[in-house]
């Protein structure tokens, strides 16, 4: 049940992907995981709090007094990386309480998203999600424990005892977070929620790359290496050759133009495909 957020909050969802893209660069699978799992738990705290939700997207509160306000709420339980996502995120313009929460789930699923991806996983747990989501809806005894009034430790363990070591550890999280955080949806739903989201983190993770003549695969190699260092994680790279491109290279991550063809952040990326021609 993906919500529509209005115009400010569209904007501000853009802006915080990119805060989470700037605390997960070069971050190892471990501290990708751990920073979705207080993110995980900062959505909670709010989502239970509507007086907490109004405060963080009270737009008359300035950006020092929101970031007194995460600190003084967080500042013992949260890491420095999530203090720092969310500080950003609590400054951002909201058009409702309740954006802050469905964007910080959104950010918590692509910091798992991240954590797989490092560790070579993600299609493995993309798979593994939408096959757990079939299995729970054609499993009436299984669903009516998962979304019954269980305690969320009770949820987490049967999900664990559920799918054991076969699944990812990623998948393990994600399917735990997600059936002790419904809030309103239908089991169903959210795990399209979470499917979308981690679509979403793979979109960012594919460099479209325009070159202006057709490079060998040593040069696609250098390529890749040279926008995995600028990105700070692992990511496929999809080339098309495209005469009109003035500087040799262009680089998209889904809509967003990360580097164009003259900018001076992919110098490397373009020096590498003059060389070894």
């Amino acid at each position: 049940m993906r919500i529509h957020l209005g115009g400010s909050s569209r904007q501000s969802l853009v802006a915080a992907r990119a805060k989470l893209d700037a605390a997960v660069k070069g971050a190892t699978a471990d501290s990708a995981a751990k920073l979705s799992s207080e993110l995980f738990l900062a959505a909670e705290v709010l989502a239970s709090n509507v007086p907490l939700r109004r405060a963080f997207a009270d737009m008359s509160r300035d950006a020092a007094s929101k970031e007194t306000l995460v600190k003084d709420l967080f500042g013992k339980t949260l890491g420095s990386a999530a203090l720092t996502v969310l500080t950003d995120v609590a400054t951002l313009r909201w058009s409702a309480g309740g954006d802050v929460v469905y964007v910080l789930e959104q950010l918590a699923i692509e910091a798992e998203g991240t954590a797989a991806n490092i560790n070579g996983e993600l299609d493995r747990v993309e798979d593994e999600l939408f096959e757990i989501s079939r299995v729970i809806a054609e499993n009436f005894e299984l669903r009516k424990a998962l979304v019954g009034p269980g305690t969320t430790s009770a949820k987490s363990t049967l999900v664990s005892d559920v799918l054991g070591k076969r699944a990812s550890e990623s998948t393990v999280r994600l399917a735990a977070a997600l059936v002790t955080s419904l809030r309103g949806r239908s089991i169903e739903a959210g795990f399209a929620d979470y499917l979308s989201a981690l679509a979403n983190r793979r979109n960012r993770l594919i460099a479209n790359v325009r070159v202006a003549a057709a490079i060998t695969d040593t040069q696609k190699v250098r390529l890749a290496q040279a926008i995995e260092k600028q990105v700070g994680q692992p990511i496929r790279v999809n080339i098309q050759v495209d005469p009109s491109i003035l500087g040799g290279v262009s680089v998209k991550f889904a809509d967003e133009l990360v580097d164009g063809s003259i900018s001076n952040r992919l110098a490397g990326a373009g020096r590498a495909l003059a060389g070894n021609k």
